[in-house]
């Protein structure tokens, strides 16, 4: 097994999120007709709760899309490089879930997702489960994650976000977020000085023209190797409509 996986986890062992930026992106608005899509980024750098998972290198990650004609259902791949010092060189992901529009202002999203590692004969060995609540309220999103496998290392993980969006026009908008991150079992998993979680802050502001969604902003948080520094983070994506079905 990789050192990463010490008691005390190193920086490198951190995954993020559960489609934290660019996987899934179900619409709240739901189509006449089975939507598809997909979306290409480049990234300065691939952070999953402040933590590189390129060794502060440019990620290119595309995502395809899916969401169902009536009710909210909808589904997702995606995939991008990643660094995590061996030979593990990609990482591809799934998930489908339900949202509901509960009020104009009131979402409800749960899914359940999967997340796997590919390049290395042992790079299967990080491949994991997940599953996510998220509440969306009058610009407020509070979101969870579970998984009882985290990064293949047969420990509970939570990862708990709050962010709140700020809509200035049809082009700018900004994100302020933050999230913990938290093993249920220090003795199999730990974070920074053998802790049981450890804090991520990001602000960015996003801006639309011509297509192209650009984002910058920064990402830091309280751990203190070097994985985790705080960075300023830019992205440019693009993301195409493809035909949909009945």
């Amino acid at each position: 097994m990789s050192p990463r996986f010490e008691t005390s986890a190193s920086p490198c062992a951190l995954r993020p999120l559960a489609f934290g930026a660019a996987v899934l992106g179900a619409t709240i608005g739901l189509p006449a007709q089975a939507d598809w899509s997909t979306t290409v980024t480049a990234a300065s750098d691939y952070l999953f709760n402040g933590v590189t998972q390129t060794g502060h290198k440019p990620a290119l990650q595309i995502g395809l899309d899916w969401s169902a004609a009536t009710g909210g259902f909808y589904g997702g791949l995606w995939a991008s490089n990643v660094d995590f010092e061996d030979d593990t060189k990609l990482e591809f992901d799934g998930a489908a879930g339900y949202l509901m529009q509960l009020h104009p202002e009131i979402t409800l999203d749960a899914g359940v997702a999967y997340y796997t590692y590919h390049g290395d004969s042992d790079s299967s060995d990080y491949n994991y489960p997940e599953v996510y609540l998220k509440l969306g309220l009058y610009g407020f999103n509070l979101n969870a994650w579970y998984s009882y496998d985290y990064f293949g290392l047969d420990v509970g993980h939570v990862i708990l976000m709050l962010s709140k969006d700020i809509q200035i026009n049809d082009r700018l908008s900004f994100r302020a977020q933050i999230d913990r991150s938290t093993s249920l079992d220090v003795d199999r998993y730990a974070w920074d000085d053998n802790e049981d979680s450890y804090l991520h802050w990001q602000v960015m502001g996003n801006y639309a023209y011509s297509g192209f969604d650009f984002s910058l902003g920064v990402s830091g948080t309280d751990l203190s190797y070097s994985t985790g520094d705080t960075r300023v983070l830019f992205t440019l994506s693009r993301t195409f409509s493809l035909a949909g079905g009945a």
